[in-house]
């Protein structure tokens, strides 16, 4: 299989997130990357660079002020009086206001959704080469790969077409899936990261050529707590295209499986062309973040029913907090894949 990696991720590398009312040290790291890159050179797996896609996979799916922002927030910011050089928020527009101030400080918050996505000075160039490295996978499936792993960092799924979260910028799965949109005809987008993948809804929710599928924590009490229930199903033309399986939280492998046998059936009748994997191994048991209790082994098992919907498939890395493990939980979901495809580790 072929791994798309940027060393470039490492330019992103901010200190600290707000968790429970505290500033935390970054969940998010450079080693998360770094475990993942070893683990998959250690199965023998061929890990390229990306090509540089330029501007117009993202211009697809985010606006160009956003992306405006995303290029040159930074400097922006660090021209304010005693700016630190870690950008966090200080005021948001809620529910009642709507303007897009001309302001950088105003703009932070109306183009950043949360405390959990700082901006430092690397993140553009990180989240530019995490998103070509999606669109390089997704070409590679496009011309004749069964299945391409891109080992994207920053994740993408909570960004919105226009405004960060969650640890995320640019939607990688979301860029992925509308450039395969311009090569193939119907395309699914499967999310199997603990948290609902709530920018990607946002994105695709009222268009029925993008199938999207989320299996997550129960939102009531976790991340992102206003997205990802079970009425939430589409809009207009995109009514039936969105699918939300959230789990009570401490949701094990047996009753994970049972829920994404569901998600599977339902892509099945939507019969998609390509199929996009938001890859988090957050619902891992040991997982500092999560609130399901998925075993290295159920990994697996996942990646098995996956694989046998015969669809060529593009991997996209998400969440996964257990820095320690997630190397591991990696190599049980990669290899069972390709045992059920047929393919050794080089086979892209």
């Amino acid at each position: 299989m072929d791994v798309v990696f940027s060393e470039a991720h490492a330019h992103h590398a901010p200190r600290e997130f707000l968790l429970r009312g505290n500033f935390a040290p970054m969940a998010e790291t450079v080693e998360r990357a770094e475990n993942l890159v070893r683990a998959a050179r250690d199965m023998g797996h061929r890990v390229t660079a990306p090509d540089d896609w330029g501007m117009a996979p993202l211009a697809a799916v985010h606006s160009v002020e956003y992306l405006e922002f995303l290029e040159t927030g930074h400097r922006r910011w660090m021209e304010l009086p005693g700016a630190n050089p870690e950008i966090h928020p200080h005021a948001f527009p809620g529910r009642h206001m709507r303007t897009r101030p001309e302001s950088i400080a105003g703009q932070v918050g109306y183009h950043i959704g949360d405390l959990s996505a700082p901006m430092v000075a690397g993140t553009w160039p990180a989240a530019l080469a995490s998103a070509h490295a999606a669109v390089q996978a997704t070409e590679l499936v496009l011309t004749g790969a069964p299945v391409a792993y891109a080992l994207c960092r920053p994740p993408g799924h909570h960004a919105f077409a226009d405004q960060a979260a969650g640890f995320c910028f640019v939607n990688n799965v979301a860029v992925a899936a509308q450039h395969a949109r311009g090569k193939a005809g119907r395309v699914a987008i499967l999310d199997v990261d603990v948290h609902h993948g709530n920018g990607t809804q946002g994105i695709f929710y009222d268009r029925s050529d993008v199938f999207f599928c989320s299996l997550h924590g129960d939102p009531g009490s976790f991340y992102p707590y206003f997205a990802g229930y079970r009425a939430e199903s589409g809009a207009g033309a995109g009514t039936g295209y969105t699918l939300n399986l959230p789990l009570a939280h401490g949701t094990a492998d047996a009753d994970y499986l049972v829920a994404l046998d569901r998600a599977i059936a339902a892509i099945r009748r939507f019969d998609p062309d390509v199929l996009l994997i938001s890859l988090g191994f957050d619902a891992y048991e040991k997982d500092p973040l999560g609130v399901l209790r998925i075993s290295t082994d159920g990994f697996a098992e996942i990646a098995r029913r996956i694989a046998a919907i015969g669809r060529p498939t593009v991997l996209v890395q998400e969440g996964g907090y257990h820095v320690g493990d997630l190397g591991r939980n990696l190599q049980s979901f990669l290899g069972a894949y390709e045992a059920t495809i047929g393919a050794g580790p080089r086979g892209g």
